[in-house]
């Protein structure tokens, strides 16, 4: 496989990304999905995932979330940046994100889709942050394609067939992209959408809002 850059680089783009959620989460007080959800559509996570030297190597942690938040909210954060001796759970999330984007080569807005989520990652900090990255990495590539084979949701397909990425359905349709994708992974009932929510998708879908929810 032909990886976006070279393995000299990784540890680096490792170690920035598990700053960023830090900083980002424990210094700017975001939610760490909710910090997430900005990287993705700031166009840094595009960036990265492409090694850019400027993101995974030019710039620092807190330096990276504040491009990320400046890109998207107009203005930078003003927070100080803590000196945490021990590495926190977010750190962690970065860090092995970082390592299994390179070594997947798949995009950040792709894992997230396919259930590596922050919410995810979080959750397997207890067990596996003192594992070998190994035994991350097979049950990060189990879950895969377990989500690959499972029924998608109905948004999932429809948005897919119209193509568009999570990320151009947010822009477009004025929903998050957090409401997307919590709507894709089944961890929010479509069903139970405002109205106004479901016109929004459907029209920039083509579709009709029946369409988009799911058989009981």
């Amino acid at each position: 496989m032909t990886r976006a850059y070279p393995e000299t680089y990784l540890d680096d783009a490792m170690n920035n990304l598990g700053n960023m959620f830090d900083y980002a989460v424990h210094d700017c007080h975001y939610e760490l999905a909710d910090f997430f959800s900005l990287f993705l559509v700031s166009g840094v996570a595009d960036a990265f995932e492409k090694g850019a030297p400027k993101y995974i190597a030019g710039f620092s942690g807190p330096e990276l979330a504040n491009e990320v938040i400046f890109k998207v909210k107009g203005s930078r954060p003003k927070a100080d940046i803590s000196l945490n001796i021990e590495k926190s759970p977010e750190y962690w999330a970065g860090w092995i994100l970082a390592y299994y984007q390179w070594y997947t080569g798949r995009g950040f807005s792709q894992l997230n889709e396919l259930g590596i989520t922050t919410d995810h990652l979080l959750n397997q900090y207890p067990t596996l942050h003192e594992a070998d990255i190994s035994k991350f990495v097979t049950l990060a590539d189990e879950l895969i394609a377990k989500n690959a084979e499972r029924h998608t949701t109905n948004l999932q397909t429809i948005r897919k067939a119209a193509g568009l990425t999570q990320k151009a359905l947010a822009e477009q349709s004025g929903i998050t992209l957090r409401m997307i994708q919590l709507y894709e992974q089944r961890n929010k009932d479509i069903n139970k959408a405002q109205a106004i929510t479901l016109a929004k998708i459907a029209r920039v879908l083509g579709c009709t809002v029946d369409n988009l929810l799911e058989s009981e």
